[in-house]
């Protein structure tokens, strides 16, 4: 009977030491530069007395760890410390984290601990670098797991009032950004993406791939090319190297499935797919519209050996844009109806990136492919019988090979490289939308090759001063001057200087070019000859100066001015507006006539404070003050599209006992310029039935604007940690306050009872117009699950 006694008790506890485990940290500590192992480095958990100290290989260990999240720091002697913050520990698994450390400038006998290594230094990019790690992304408040709408709350960034994902970077067009997984480049990061420029309503990229991101907003590396406002590297994570296990996820808008785990002793995989069913939700609130998406992304990284690994990766999406012909009662069901066309699309990256290293540098080897496809079509009153006014059809196609050798020679670190592209662009464009029965009808393909070199220089002296040079130039056999790559000479120069341990100065200056979209560079007439022969690279100048101060407890207060000097940006001559103020809505932005004539400028001040994890809380706020001003066809400096004047964004939260987290986001952003419609040309009844859409009067180039708004997103988050699978439900609120952002007013016209429009009794020609208002915004909270197994 004891016997029994003994057994039961010990089945009962089961569960309890189940629940009781606790989690484990472990990874290598390496040289950055060569991957060669650092015996004997101490890897220690902030604020805890836990720890451990690496083997000959570099290997460590720490146990005993409870669940939550902790900042953990890598310490070895001759080398600048490193701080990872906010690492996930769960009783689930093993946490991997490896930590590349960077030699000192200056040979050190001790570990030196100084305020200025709790936060990453880049030598090349001093300034307008922000880097966000993988909690601080999946906690947003209102960011919805979307890189893109996280990004949005930095210093610098503002957003659409129509809440899309266009990135618009110290006043520069969503055209002018760039976006990379694991150093391989990716076009496309969103759903439903507008061609000819970045934005799109959705991101495509899966969060729970994500180990970091290392945003920048001026201060490009040279090894970076064809952007003028923003680079984004994306660090994506490695696989489990235990055992297969995956997260399943429901979402406020889609749904979908991750795996991970081992191929092998030397290979791991990471695989996900999504699928959203916005286009449900739509059709109940009886919108007029009903968008489907669908994404898929892996990663396979392969270790040969220690100075060998093949990073393999990929990600796609399928989308489609149907019309609710059902929802037709109200006047803006109608005029969206009546506007919008039928879309579908789909795109694919795929890369490869191998990585050899040597004993004092390594070299990247990248091939990648990137296919865009791209159809719409609208038939008069959406009636697949009647004529059809819009046929459209593109792809776009780049494959990429870059070389870049990293290498340090007498304290100088080296970067340089080369690289060839490939471009194919083609489309079949017949467009009836136009006034006079005018049509645009042609068929275009482009078969062009982009080739570049570059090379980069960095040395620490004193171990104070921080001095870069670089140098890049871009070329494509597109026009004799655009492909002289003496004409495209990029050169950049970046100095950092600590004036105390936590005081830094900061600037950098370079010249940046950039393609005009292919929708502009493949624009044929009637006849197939190419119009814009004469179209050269966009140039953008910067100056960036600024001041760091780092605290004690994890905190950095930044202030940096910018001035950015644009030049030869293509003015489009059929609307006669530069193309740097398009791009933030759906559709095509460039297929017209052009010429690289246009001069713009954007300057202004952020002031940003950074809080990582420290005590439980954490968290970011941005003031950005910023005019963005391009030439009209009058060559007069005017407003641009994304001239918000004031922009000031506050993310802050706390974490609670029994892993409990609140998250709360408030966002400002100026009202921004507009266009507005030329109410007599819409009402003409040949433009509008051509048409269904209002004319621009682009003679009042973005003379309106439209109101500030304000922003509240709040989230709260509950998680468990158990032996088998962690549990994470949250409720999240958008636009908590309400707030209705009034947009342009649409202009539309009078229908009678059956939906047709009626004549003007004053003028036979013209139909009678009414105005619409075009208001966006209202509470979205919403419920998210997310199970780890």
């Amino acid at each position: 009977m004891k016997r029994f006694y003994l057994i039961i008790a010990f089945l009962l506890s089961v569960p309890m030491l189940a629940i009781a485990q606790k989690g484990i940290i472990k990874g290598k500590v390496v040289n950055a530069l060569n991957n060669e192992p650092l015996p004997f480095a101490a890897v220690f958990l902030e604020g805890t007395t836990l720890g451990a100290t690496t083997d000959v290989d570099g290997n460590y260990e720490i146990i005993n760890i409870e669940p939550g999240l902790y900042n953990v720091e890598a310490q070895f002697i001759g080398f600048l410390s490193k701080i990872e913050y906010e690492v996930a520990v769960t009783n689930l698994k093993p946490t991997i984290l490896n930590f590349k450390l960077e030699e000192s400038s200056v040979k050190l006998d001790e570990v030196e601990v100084t305020v200025q290594n709790k936060f990453e230094r880049n030598i090349e990019s001093p300034v307008s670098l922000k880097t966000l790690g993988i909690n601080e992304i999946q906690r947003n408040p209102g960011g919805n797991q979307d890189i893109s709408r996280v990004i949005q709350a930095l210093p610098g960034v503002a957003s659409t009032v129509s809440f899309r994902n266009d990135l618009i970077i110290r006043g520069g067009g969503p055209n002018e950004n760039r976006f990379y997984l694991d150093g391989i480049e990716i076009p496309a990061i969103n759903h439903f993406a507008t061609q000819g420029s970045s934005g799109g309503p959705v991101g495509m990229i899966n969060v729970n791939f994500i180990s970091d991101v290392d945003f920048y907003t001026g201060a490009f590396p040279a090894n970076r090319g064809n952007m003028l406002s923003s680079l984004m590297e994306i660090n994506l994570k490695e696989g489990r190297t235990d055992r297969i296990g995956g997260i399943f996820q429901v979402g406020a808008s889609d749904v979908g499935l991750t795996l991970e785990g081992p191929i092998g002793k030397k290979t791991t995989f990471l695989a996900s797919a999504r699928r959203s069913y916005l286009q449900f939700l739509f059709s109940v609130l009886e919108l007029p519209f009903l968008p489907t998406y669908n994404d898929f992304q892996f990663k396979v990284k392969h270790n040969f050996n220690r100075k060998n690994q093949l990073t393999v990766l990929g990600l796609g999406a399928i989308d489609n844009f149907a019309l609710n012909l059902d929802a037709n009662e109200t006047p803006e069901q109608q005029y969206l109806l009546n506007n919008l066309p039928v879309n579908e699309q789909w795109n694919y990256s795929v890369g490869a990136k191998y990585t050899n290293f040597r004993e004092t540098g390594y070299t990247n080897i990248i091939l990648s492919r990137f296919m865009l496809n791209n159809t719409a079509f609208k038939f008069k009153n959406n009636n697949e019988n009647d004529e059809q006014l819009l046929d459209y059809e593109s792809q776009e196609i780049e494959n990429k090979l870059r070389v870049e050798n990293i290498y340090r020679a007498k304290k100088v670190l080296y970067t340089a490289g080369l690289g060839l592209e490939e471009v194919k662009y083609n489309t079949t464009t017949v467009d009836k939308r136009f006034a006079n029965g005018q049509v645009v009808d042609y068929t275009s393909n482009l078969h062009l090759y982009k080739w570049f070199v570059f090379g980069h220089a960095a040395r620490t002296f004193f171990n104070r001063l921080d001095i870069s040079l670089g140098l890049r130039a871009d070329a494509i056999n597109f026009n004799s001057e655009m492909q002289n790559l003496l004409n495209q000479l990029s050169p950049r120069v970046s100095v950092s200087y600590n004036l105390t341990d936590a005081l830094s100065a900061s600037a950098n200056w370079g010249i940046y070019y950039q393609l005009p979209p292919y929708t502009t560079m493949g624009y044929r007439n009637a006849e197939g000859d190419l119009v814009n022969t004469d179209l050269t690279y966009i140039q953008a100048e910067h100056f960036v100066a600024g001041l760091a101060y780092l605290f004690p407890f994890n905190g950095r207060m930044s202030v940096e001015g910018f001035y950015k000097k644009y030049s030869n940006y293509p003015f489009l001559l059929r609307d006669s507006v530069s193309l740097a103020n398009l791009g933030g809505d759906f559709g095509v932005v460039g297929n017209q006539p052009a010429v690289s004539t246009n001069k713009g400028r954007a300057y202004g001040l952020e002031i940003s404070y950074e809080q990582k994890l420290y005590k439980g809380f954490f968290g970011i706020a941005a003031l950005t003050l910023v005019r963005s001003e391009f030439e009209d066809g009058n060559n007069n400096y005017v407003p641009s599209s994304w001239d918000n004047r004031l922009i000031a964004t506050i993310t802050m939260g706390k974490k609670f006992g029994k892993n409990w987290e609140v998250g709360v986001q408030y966002q400002f952003l100026g009202g921004a310029p507009y266009t507005p419609y030329d109410e007599a040309a819409t009402a003409d009844k040949d433009y509008w039935d051509n048409t269904g859409f209002p004319v621009t009067d682009y003679n009042q180039l973005n003379t309106e604007r439209v109101n500030p708004f304000n922003r509240l997103n709040v989230r709260i988050d509950k998680k468990w940690f158990f032996n088998n699978l962690n549990l994470d439900l949250y409720f999240d609120i958008q636009n908590a306050l309400g707030q209705s952002v009034q947009g342009q007013p649409f202009i539309d016209v009078v229908r009678d009872d059956n939906g047709v429009p009626v004549t003007d009794p004053n003028d036979p020609s013209k139909y009678l117009t009414t105005s619409l208002e075009n208001s966006t915004g209202t509470v979205i909270p919403s419920v998210g699950v997310i199970i780890e197994f």
